[in-house]
């Protein structure tokens, strides 16, 4: 596994200007959610496969999420924040790491396998922002201080019908820190990512 492990569709864009075109084919995005299928099913089986990048697109770092959803409730998600190892290498580690070492799940069994929905996030650099800038569902928040951080994707406020100040308190939270950790100090980034996923 790569550094910066973390537990943790609308297009999201940059952080300012117009709205991006998306970045991922629809050919890459059907490859890379295969992917994650695969590296789950292979782990399952005891079996390897082979993560050289099939482009050079897919071979740029890149940070990246893998979500996980088994009838229709969150089964696991894990990631990684910074872009330390080729993206499609990131799509099938953090695929298994949401499968198989999220904490706050038992492991996924080759029956869960065969009816799991895959939504992938692949992020953008995270960047130093201001707590008025932040906008819900074009952000998502990565907080530290200290040895604690937690981070939340984009979605994960407007899924819950956070406003601003209760995604940067529960950004707080999921550090390990106090709620207010964000007017006392706290290092606050922000990231933007292109989110896909299975066919529901």
């Amino acid at each position: 596994m790569c550094p910066q492990h973390d537990d943790c569709s609308t297009r999201l864009t940059k952080f300012s200007g117009r709205p991006q075109p998306d970045e991922f084919s629809p050919e890459e995005r059907s490859l890379l959610l295969r992917l994650a299928h695969e590296a789950i099913a292979a782990t399952l089986d005891q079996r390897e496969i082979s993560l050289a990048p099939p482009s050079e697109h897919l071979a740029e770092p890149r940070g990246a999420f893998t979500t996980l959803y088994y009838r229709g409730g969150l089964r696991g998600c894990v990631g990684y924040v910074f872009p330390v190892t080729p993206l499609y290498r990131t799509i099938a580690e953090s695929a298994r790491g949401a499968a198989f070492d999220d904490s706050r799940f038992s492991p996924i069994t080759r029956g869960e396998s065969l009816e799991l929905q895959v939504s992938l996030s692949v992020l953008l650099p995270p960047q130093p922002i201001q707590a008025h800038q932040i906008e819900i569902g074009r952000h998502g928040l990565l907080i530290s201080l200290g040895p604690y951080r937690g981070l939340l994707l984009p979605q994960v406020p407007v899924e819950n019908g956070w406003g601003r100040i209760a995604f940067l308190e529960q950004t707080c939270r999921k550090a390990g820190l106090p709620l207010n950790a964000w007017q006392a100090g706290a290092k606050l980034e922000a990231f933007t990512a292109e989110v896909f996923a299975d066919p529901k």
